[in-house]
């Protein structure tokens, strides 16, 4: 069920996430005068199937990294909690932290192939899918293109998931106390 959910998520977020990358990929010439306008102009150029594009390196992304996102939670959670209490404040928010950075870790590599992608029919450079794209990248920028914007994303990805966690630890406590 949860690949399900995933499948669907990547059918909704491709367009948007085209979108907002191609409008932050402008740099000197204004092609797009606002999101609607973007769409318009991906659609006259590319057809309904470029508000997509980049939509298969989401997936891979995004479903397994999902899927991993719980695994450090528990883990780390777990190492900093005395057996038998139950979690504090430190153990969940450093637990929450870790599991965003292990998590955008995993991802960062999708996710430069999935913006390189996305824009690739912006006037950025062609490439004819994920494949393609990964071994040109490889080929002339080496291993590390693969981690650009890694460390920005573990430092938004650290507070950001220490604080999910946290609410959702509290949440959780709040309205469905553990029966005993």
């Amino acid at each position: 069920m949860e690949l399900v959910g995933q499948c669907f998520q990547v059918c909704v977020y491709a367009p948007i996430d085209l979108v907002k990358v191609r409008l932050q990929g402008q740099t000197t010439v204004q092609r797009y005068r606002g999101p609607v306008h973007c769409v318009a102009v991906i659609l006259n150029e590319e057809g309904p199937k470029g508000l997509f594009r980049g939509g298969l390196a989401i997936a891979l992304r995004d479903i397994p990294c999902y899927g991993l996102y719980f695994l450090p939670y528990e883990v780390t959670r777990k190492a900093l909690t005395k057996s038998g209490k139950e979690p504090g404040t430190f153990a969940i928010m450093m637990a929450g932290g870790m599991a965003g950075v292990v998590t955008w870790a995993f991802a960062t590599p999708m996710d430069v192939v999935k913006a390189r992608l996305q824009m690739s029919g912006a006037g950025g450079r062609e490439y004819t899918g994920v494949l393609h794209c990964v071994r040109v990248s490889y080929r002339e920028e080496g291993a590390r293109v693969f981690f650009k914007g890694l460390l920005l994303n573990s430092l938004r990805a650290f507070p950001v998931n220490a604080i999910t966690f946290l609410s959702y630890e509290s949440l959780m406590r709040m309205y469905c106390p553990p029966t005993r």
